[in-house]
């Protein structure tokens, strides 16, 4: 019903075939309403019109699809998922194979629309592993060929310059099992040259953008698109496009379709070498004889190409600076200037790429391509540039717009072919249509006798000097007559002056209006010719992917033929695409750009009445309209409508058909306005549904107002009988409610004195026995009272959680104070566990070592109150960071306890020399800084005791064992910063290695034994000296040593 009322809004209709009158104007205001109403989609019957809204609309959600599913065409708003459901349904369960054309200018959402079309195509089909897989092969194949495909244009920010054909085949059932892509007319000529404020292709800005260092480098590539000629050496960030993430989506979308990784590098590194070589600068020099030649200007970057490709560079070079001809049985070589070599590497560039890209479809329809022998059904999805008027217009435009042309002949004949059948199949009498017939426009063009394209050929083909000019001069010959041709000279010729139309230009009037196009270049791009020397030096590489695209370069296989024009190769393909799209049932949508700047939401009249005239809407509305503008089939017809009938409301008992029959014939319309099929109702105008859609309204509010009516009364007596009846049951209720209240009074007083007199006996019976043990009951009593509160009161009063926190409540009376002594200890006991609990492993471990150095040394060494704030870290030489420690590492391996650097005492001459000392679960290594190479190895076992001083010093002396081979040199002398740590990690690692503790002596005054015999080392404390913490060891005699520490 919703829907039904949006199409029938006489302010913004549905479908413009019920627009009333019907001109440019009210067309227009019917567009610009909708688009206000956020209502893009409008139809003309069948037809969707799509008005891009530049920003997302939520009309695209899972459950719009569900909505959409299997629906009534006409039952639903207008919506691009209703024509995809309507051929979806018709290929599935017609068996009639389908074509979407999806056409519009620049910016105006086709690409969008076929994305929609495909995505809701693949949510509604069935579901299955290997179902999931084709669809999902589909779809990836949109994001690789935009990367490859699409650019930034000034109208649109992801502008596809290709057109795109999909054939998406399925089977018997509606599932889909594969597709093929057809490409027309990639816009090679953006490779080398766009306007200021256009990008190159997509592709280039997000291999630059998302490629890893490593990718880049492979490639031989650079980051920023600041280096590169073809990208105009200007940096290219869109807003709201990530080029990175983009990149990754499409490396992404190949893994899916199926690519391997060395396709993937191939493709990318012919796309760097495309990049690369509009970077190739040329230089001109002179030859002997005094003609100009080129050369290359800085080889690095054509070495690099040739490196890529695994090409000689001098072959690359002759084949971009020189040309060979041949001339009966002699070859020459001739130099070329450096505007022809810049000529030469542009075209090479522009081959490449074009021939890469249908590589890259070929490979994308090799992986989505169905098994033959499968029975198949076919839905076509067209997505391919729209009608083009700028203002200076060239070769690719007219190419463009002769394949428009195309499009809306087969959109007219195809409309009314379905027109004529649906009229033949109601039963009803055809009424001959007049419509501008384009076959005149397109024959001016495509004919191949004397049309535009097959002059252009011969042009092409004529020897001598050949030029635009000559060009132009045939044309104004041939054509002088032609009412859609136009030139400067037949304007001449008829006395006509337009300073619009300039020399070296003609102008067609196109079905969407006129358009001027300037001859320059044409014939270049239509010869679209490729030297030799550049083919057979791509054949020449050794790089198996660009070898390939360059078949003609086998000198095995040279040919003198030329190869066919560009012009008549997109001829053959229209006529090809033509010839599919009338095998097929097609199905339409008009896409239109709202505003040139991009603006969410704004409409430029001017600019959408531009496009409504050469997207012909209003002729395709007049063609809907011809006949009849309504029809419907009757019995949804008869359930709207038959409230308007004295017969048919608010039942019909009899037939559809003879209901509808009586219904209008009750109503008293024109017999001329209507036509009865023979599943249909036909209304001719517009004027004659809105009488009936504002009669049906006038109805329905009389119909609204007797069922409020009925509704009103009806509430009315159900509410007086509602209330009648609950009074009847109040006046009952509050009765037995005050009954039942007295009685409860009466009982409660009989209870009251039965209770005070078996009291009174009670206490007189047993009065002397109840005093007797009432005082040890009452303190009793009062005592579990007073530890009740007690408890409770301490339950509310505990103490933080921290472990520093010794605090405690005080016991309120002093019989307490034992027990709150042991909660205080069990309190404190369990706060601790749960600290100890949440402790990590490592800061346990840390824990344990400070606990361990407590016990070792406090109260014992003044440096171990210095040592409360350093935490321990165990390492403190970088040995995994620092190169230079490798081997140090090898040897300590992952059985590391501490690392740092030391001072040994020579036992000599008391002097000190950096070591690095590594402690392991194993063995305590001493090390040369230097060199990095161990000098001492003990064993944990080998040492029997260390010795420290009492003082805030670092020098500790290591007793070894004299049986041990380290050992025989005497006791090491050590100076360490982490003093505290060093002895605590060795007295740790000792007891996990040996089970037995470090014998530890801190004293003044110890004894060492060195090789030459035992010396007794005195320890002395003194002001600080110039060298902060470090010892000063002096000998004093052969048994002696005085040490001074700070």
């Amino acid at each position: 019903m919703e829907a039904a009322t949006t199409l029938l809004d006489a302010e913004a209709v549905g479908d413009l075939v019920l627009l009333d009158p019907l001109t440019e104007e009210s067309l227009l205001r019917t567009l610009q309403e909708r688009f206000r109403r956020s209502e893009i989609y409008t139809y003309i019957g069948d037809v969707v019109i799509s008005v891009n809204p530049y920003r997302p609309l939520p009309i695209y959600t899972p459950e719009k699809v569900q909505e959409y599913n299997n629906c009534n065409f006409f039952a639903v708003k207008p919506h691009i998922y209703a024509i995809a459901d309507d051929a979806y349904r018709s290929l599935r369960d017609r068996d009639r194979d389908q074509c979407i054309l999806i056409t519009g200018e620049s910016g105006a959402g086709k690409t969008e629309a076929s994305k929609l079309v495909m995505s809701y195509v693949a949510a509604v089909c069935s579901k299955g592993e290997e179902v999931d897989k084709v669809k999902e092969q589909l779809l990836q194949s949109n994001p690789v060929l935009e990367a490859f495909g699409n650019a930034k244009t000034i109208r649109n920010d992801n502008s596809s310059r290709f057109g795109k054909y999909m054939d998406v085949e399925f089977d018997f059932k509606g599932e889909p099992l594969g597709g093929v892509i057809s490409n027309y007319l990639l816009e090679k000529s953006r490779i080398v040259r766009h306007t200021k404020g256009e990008r190159n292709f997509h592709i280039f800005y997000q291999l630059l953008a998302g490629g890893s260092p490593q990718l880049l480098q492979q490639l031989k590539l650079r980051q920023g698109s600041q280096h590169y000629g073809y990208l105009n050496r200007e940096k290219s960030n869109l807003p709201g496009m990530d080029d990175a993430a983009n990149f990754r989506a499409m490396q992404d979308a190949m893994a899916v379709i199926g690519f391997s990784p060395a396709e993937v590098t191939a493709l990318l590194e012919v796309t760097a070498v495309v990049l690369k070589l509009g970077n190739v600068e040329l230089s001109s020099c002179y030859q002997a004889s005094g003609m100009e030649a080129c050369s290359i200007a800085e080889p690095r970057e054509l070495h690099e190409i040739c490196e890529l490709i695994k090409l000689d560079p001098g072959t690359l070079e002759q084949a971009l600076c020189s040309r060979t001809v041949k001339a009966r049985d002699e070859t020459v070589l001739t130099a070329l200037s450096v505007a022809q070599g810049y000529h030469c590497r542009d075209a090479l560039a522009k081959n490449i790429y074009s021939r890469l890209f249908d590589w890259l479809v070929n490979r994308i329809n090799t992986s989505i391509q169905v098994k033959p022998g499968k029975q198949r059904k076919v839905m076509g999805v067209l997505d391919i540039y729209g009608f083009e008027i700028f203002q200076d217009n060239g070769f690719e435009q007219f190419i463009i717009n002769y394949c428009n042309e195309k499009l809306q002949q087969i959109f007219i004949l195809m409309t009314l072919k379905e027109e004529q059948e649906e009229y033949v199949r109601e039963g009803i009498q055809w009424t001959p249509v007049e419509f501008f017939d384009n076959g005149i426009i397109c024959d001016l063009i495509e004919n191949s006798k004397c049309g535009i394209l097959a002059m252009l050929d011969e042009e092409c083909l004529r020897p001598g000097v050949v030029n635009e000019d000559t060009f132009v001069t045939k044309l104004n010959q041939l054509f002088a007559t032609h009412k859609h041709y136009e030139s400067k000279e037949t304007q001449n010729a008829k006395h006509v002056t337009d300073l619009s139309l300039p020399q070296r230009c003609f102008r067609i009037h196109h079905y969407a209006g006129k358009v001027t196009y300037n001859v320059t270049g044409f014939i270049e791009k239509n010869n679209d010719l490729l030297f030799r020397d550049l083919s057979q030096a791509m054949w020449a590489a050794r790089h198996t992917l660009l070898r390939s695209l360059f078949p003609e370069g086998d000198p095995q296989k040279a040919s003198l033929k030329l190869p066919p024009t560009a012009g008549f190769q997109f001829k053959n393909s229209v006529a090809t695409l033509m010839k599919n799209l009338y095998s097929k049932n097609p199905n339409y949508i008009r896409c239109i750009k709202p505003n040139d700047t991009k603006t969410a939401m704004l409409f430029t009249p001017e600019l959408v009445l531009a496009q409504i005239r050469y997207l012909g809407l209003m002729e395709n509305v007049r063609v809907r309209r011809a006949g009849y503008a309504f029809r419907q089939l009757y019995n949804p017809f008869l359930q709207r409508y038959k409230m308007l009938g004295t017969k048919t409301w608010p039942r019909w008992s009899g037939g559809d058909r003879e209901g509808t029959e009586v219904l209008l014939s009750e109503l008293k319309f024109p017999p001329e306005e209507l036509a009865f099929g023979y599943t249909k109702i036909f209304i001719r105008s517009p004027r004659t549904l809105f009488d009936l859609e504002k009669r049906r309204q006038e109805r329905m509010n009389e119909l609204a107002t007797l069922i409020q009516k009925m509704f009103r009364g009806w509430r009315c007596r159900t509410q007086y009988q509602l209330m009648r009846k609950s009074q009847i049951i109040i006046s009952a209720w509050f009765r037995g409610h005050a009954q039942k209240n007295r009685y409860k009074q009466m009982k409660r007083s009989a209870l009251l004195l039965q209770a005070y007199a078996r009291g009174w006996k009670v206490r007189r019976m047993y009065r002397r026995y109840f005093r007797s043990g009432a005082g040890t009951r009452l303190a009793n009593f009062i005592y579990r009272r007073l530890v009740q509160k007690f408890l409770v009161g301490l339950q509310k009063n505990l103490p933080p959680m921290a472990v520093q926190d010794r605090t405690w409540p005080p016991a309120p009376y002093k019989f307490l104070a034992g027990a709150n002594q042991e909660l205080k200890n069990i309190f404190y006991h369990w706060k601790c566990k749960k600290y100890r609990d949440q402790l990590t492993p490592q800061r346990k471990a840390l824990l344990q070592a400070k606990l361990c150095a407590s016990e070792l040394f406090k109260d014992k060494k003044t440096l171990y109150s210095k040592s409360l704030q350093q935490p321990f870290q165990g390492e403190y030489l970088g040995l995994k960071q620092n190169p230079k420690y490798q081997k140090l590492h090898a040897v300590a391996k992952d059985k590391l306890v501490m690392a740092e650097s030391v001072l040994k005492v020579n036992r000599a001459n008391g002097k000190t020399v950096p070591r690095l000392l590594l402690l392991t679960t194993e063995h305590l290594v001493l090390a040369d800084p230097k060199a990095a190479q161990p000098k001492t190895v003990l064993s944990l076992s080998d040492i029997r005791g260390v010795s420290v001083t009492r003082f805030s010093d670092g020098l500790l002396a290591l007793h070894l064992k004299e049986t041990s081979t380290a050992g025989s040199k005497g006791d090491l002398l050590l100076v360490s910063s982490h003093l505290i740590e060093l002895i605590t990690r060795l007295h740790q690692t000792l007891m996990a290695a040996t089970s037995q503790a470090l014998a530890l002596h801190i004293t003044d005054q110890f004894s060492t034994r060195f090789q030459k015999g035992d010396v007794a080392i005195t320890v002395v404390e003194s002001a600080k000296g110039s060298n902060d913490d470090v010892p000063i060891c002096k000998k004093r005699g052969s048994h002696k040593m005085e040490v001074l520490v700070h």
